[in-house]
C-alpha cells in the first residue's frame, strides 16, 4: 500500500524485527498503543514521565501526527511554551478500513524507527 515494491512478506519481516528490538529494549513486546506512547515521549523529549491519562492521550496524538508527517499529511506547526509540539493537517489522511489503518500505522512506525537508527 505505501511501498508498492515491498512485498507483504518483506513488510512482515521488518515488523517482526522491530518487535524483537522492542522486546530486547523493554523486556516485552509492545502493542501499537505502547509504541505510539513511546514515540510521543521521544518527540516530547522531556523524559519518561510520569504522565496523566490525558497527557498520555496527547502523547499518542503527537506520535500519530509525527508518523503521518513522514508522508506529508501533517507538519509541525509550533512547539508551545511547555515544549509540547503541535501539528497541523496538511492534507487528509486517506480513508481506510481498520486493517489498512493498522498497516499504514505500522509502516510509518517502521519508517520512524529506521530514521531514528540512521540519525542516531
Amino acid at each position: 500500500m505505501l511501498n508498492p515494491e515491498e512485498t507483504e512478506a518483506q513488510f512482515e519481516q521488518r515488523w517482526w524485527e522491530l518487535m524483537n528490538q522492542m522486546r530486547e529494549r523493554f523486556g516485552k513486546k509492545p502493542d501499537l498503543n505502547a509504541l505510539l506512547l513511546l514515540i510521543g515521549v521521544q518527540e516530547l523529549g522531556q523524559g519518561a514521565g510520569p504522565f496523566t491519562k490525558e497527557q498520555k492521550q496527547d502523547l499518542m496524538h503527537i506520535a500519530t501526527c509525527k508518523l503521518f508527517s513522514l508522508s506529508g499529511y501533517y507538519e509541525l506547526e509550533t512547539v508551545d511554551a511547555d515544549g509540547w509540539p503541535h501539528y497541523r493537517l496538511v492534507r487528509p489522511v486517506p480513508f481506510a478500513n481498520l486493517k489498512e489503518q493498522e498497516r499504514m500505522l505500522k509502516w510509518h512506525m517502521l519508517e520512524y524507527f529506521d530514521l531514528e537508527d540512521a540519525e542516531g
